[in-house]
């Protein structure tokens, strides 16, 4: 085929897709998430009945068990904007635990919007002898293997932010997984384990209850989910993030036109004050990015656990 002809062809593929991105959509979008009452599935109900009244058809929430089977049923849908998913960084995050992955998500996933994020709190026990993050690093040195730390399920956020901690720390602590984050953090009420990364949601009412002190949080900067708590990364660990993001994604190799309606739908969603408002009082704070950020996010997400998963031989087959 000529150049012009190729022209001409790229030009027609172009404008097919921003014509289908004019009448979508025409009928109800699924949207996929993880089990129902976790983050990502109250910010999926709060996004789909955003997105349901912009768009003019409903945005049916679709709720299963568990990120596997959601990323495996949304990376065979048809690309067509009707399929979409929403999950934390597990999504991106889960292959690289897996001896054999059932799927990319760098291949298989067209990036829509970063949504949110929901840092970890580093917990610990009033009984523990430290009230900051270094007097806390001084302690577990002078006492290896003896401290103990309640995680979530392996693989999640909150035990990846430990073994993250263990490593630039330089420490040694014995992991304790559950099978929630719920279940951990009454162990470390309880004294019997002696600090946790949970999540804001889990942590703060315990911290103004007196019941766990709060050493840090794992923001970057400040977040406003934990106020008062300065970061970890600023507490004697430069750099610490540990951070589920949450993302909006549809099939790979959606058209640009329809990924550039649904970030423009959503986006305008999350920083509505009133579904902003609600995401805050889940636990999350709304962000709305462009593709581009969302799939930086991955990348940076992929390096820094990466290195983490690998040493510690983490793996959830």
């Amino acid at each position: 085929m000529s150049r012009i002809g190729l022209a001409i062809l790229s030009l027609a593929v172009i404008c097919a897709g921003a014509a289908s991105a004019q009448n979508y959509p025409t009928r109800p979008i699924r949207l996929l998430t993880a089990g129902a009452g976790g983050g990502s599935d109250i910010v999926s109900r709060l996004l789909a009945q955003g997105l349901g009244a912009r768009l003019g058809q409903p945005v049916v929430v679709d709720s299963r068990v568990g990120g596997v089977i959601i990323a495996e049923i949304a990376a065979k849908a048809a690309p067509d904007g009707y399929t979409l998913v929403i999950y934390s960084s597990g999504l991106w995050l889960i292959p690289l635990m897996q001896e054999r992955p059932t799927y990319d998500a760098t291949r298989d996933f067209s990036p829509i919007a970063l949504v949110g994020s929901s840092p970890m709190v580093l917990v610990v026990h009033p009984s523990v002898a430290a009230k900051s993050v270094q007097e806390l690093i001084a302690l577990a040195k002078s006492k290896p293997g003896q401290l103990s730390s309640a995680t979530g399920p392996l693989g999640a956020t909150p035990h990846l932010s430990l073994e993250l901690f263990k490593s630039m720390a330089g420490v040694d602590i014995l992991t304790v997984a559950y099978r929630n984050i719920a279940a951990g953090v009454t162990d470390v009420l309880g004294g019997r384990v002696q600090m946790m990364f949970p999540n804001t949601g889990a942590a703060m009412p315990q911290i103004k209850a007196g019941k766990l002190r709060g050493l840090g949080v794992g923001s970057l900067k400040p977040s406003a989910l934990a106020p008062g708590l300065p970061t970890i990364s600023e507490s004697g660990l430069p750099g610490f993030e540990g951070v589920s993001a949450y993302g909006l994604f549809a099939p790979a190799r959606m058209p640009q036109a329809l990924v550039a309606r649904l970030n423009a739908e959503a986006v305008a969603v999350l920083t509505a004050p009133e579904a902003s408002e609600k995401i805050f009082a889940a636990g999350v704070e709304p962000i709305g990015s462009t593709p581009e950020r969302l799939r930086a996010q991955m990348t940076s997400d992929v390096a820094k656990f990466g290195k983490i998963i690998r040493a510690a031989k983490i793996r959830i087959d």
